[in-house]
C-alpha cells in the first residue's frame, strides 16, 4: 500500500470524536499517517488532537488555525501542510464524525492503484443493493438534483460531488489547493473545476475515479444545515463564472 495521509477538519469535535478508530486504523496500515486541522474550536478539540498526535508520533500532524475559517479553508491549510510534510502517494480528506469508515480508504487506494496515473478517486454515496447507505432523503434529493446541476456546470458525468471522502494523487496537491477557494460550502466542486483546468475534461474522464461506497452513515450533528444548499446555487454560478 503506498503512504497516504487523511486530512481531518475538526471544528468543536471533542464530545464525539471517535478517538479509539482513529487509533485502530494507524494501527492497521504503516503507510497511513493523518493531519488533523484544529478550524479554531471553541471546546477541548485541540487538547484531544494533541493527545492522539502525542499516542502516535511521527504518524499525526496537528495544524491549529487560530481562528474559524470554515471547512474549505480548513481542508486547504491541511492538504498543503500534509503535502509539505512528507512525500505522499495520495493525500486525502475525510470528514471528522466519521460517516465514511476509515476502512473505505484502503478500497480508494485499490482503485487508485489499478488505475495507473489516476489522479483523484472520489468516494460516492449510492444505495445498493449489497451496500449500506443510509442518507437522509431531505438531503439525498435536494443532493440529487445539485449533482446534475454540478455536473452541467463541470461538463462532466459526476454523480457525487459533496461526499466528504476523497483522495487526491501527491504530485498534484500543491496546484490544486495553492489558493483560497472562492466558495465556502461547495468547495468540492470547485476543486473539480481547477482539476479540470489543470489536466483537461478528457484526462478527468479516464483517471479521475467515482468509488461507490460499501458502507455510509449519516451522522447526527453535523454542521452542514439545509441553509447551506439554498446558498449552493449562487456558488455554482459563481464557479461556473470563474472556470468556464
Amino acid at each position: 500500500m503506498p503512504d497516504f495521509c487523511l486530512v481531518v477538519p475538526c471544528y468543536n469535535e471533542d464530545a464525539r470524536l471517535d478517538v479509539a478508530a482513529f487509533h485502530q486504523f494507524l494501527n492497521a496500515t504503516p503507510a497511513g499517517s493523518l493531519c488533523l486541522v484544529n478550524d479554531g474550536s471553541s471546546d477541548g478539540t485541540l487538547a484531544v488532537l494533541h493527545g492522539m498526535a502525542n499516542t502516535s508520533p511521527g504518524r499525526v500532524l496537528v495544524v491549529d488555525l487560530p481562528s474559524n475559517a470554515g471547512k474549505a479553508e480548513a481542508v486547504r491549510q491541511g492538504m498543503l501542510k500534509a503535502s509539505a510534510w512528507k512525500p505522499f502517494a495520495y493525500v486525502g480528506y475525510w470528514d471528522a464524525d466519521l460517516a465514511t469508515p476509515f476502512e473505505e480508504a484502503f478500497a480508494m487506494l485499490r482503485a487508485a492503484d489499478g488505475r495507473p496515473g489516476c489522479l483523484m478517486v472520489l468516494g460516492l454515496r449510492l444505495n445498493r443493493l449489497g451496500a449500506s447507505v443510509n442518507r437522509s432523503p431531505l438531503r439525498h434529493y435536494p443532493g440529487r438534483v445539485f449533482a446534475t446541476c454540478a455536473s452541467i456546470v463541470l461538463g462532466l458525468p459526476v454523480y457525487d460531488t459533496q461526499c466528504g471522502a476523497k483522495l487526491v494523487q501527491g504530485t498534484i496537491v500543491t496546484r490544486l489547493f495553492d489558493e483560497p477557494f472562492k466558495s465556502q460550502w461547495i468547495f468540492d466542486v470547485e476543486l473539480l473545476a481547477r482539476l479540470r483546468n489543470l489536466v483537461g475534461r478528457d484526462r478527468m474522464r479516464r483517471d479521475v475515479i467515482e468509488m461507490p461506497l460499501s458502507t455510509w452513515n449519516g451522522v447526527e450533528g453535523s454542521k452542514v444545515r439545509m441553509g447551506a444548499w439554498l446558498r449552493a446555487p449562487l456558488e455554482l454560478l459563481n464557479i461556473a463564472r470563474r472556470y468556464n
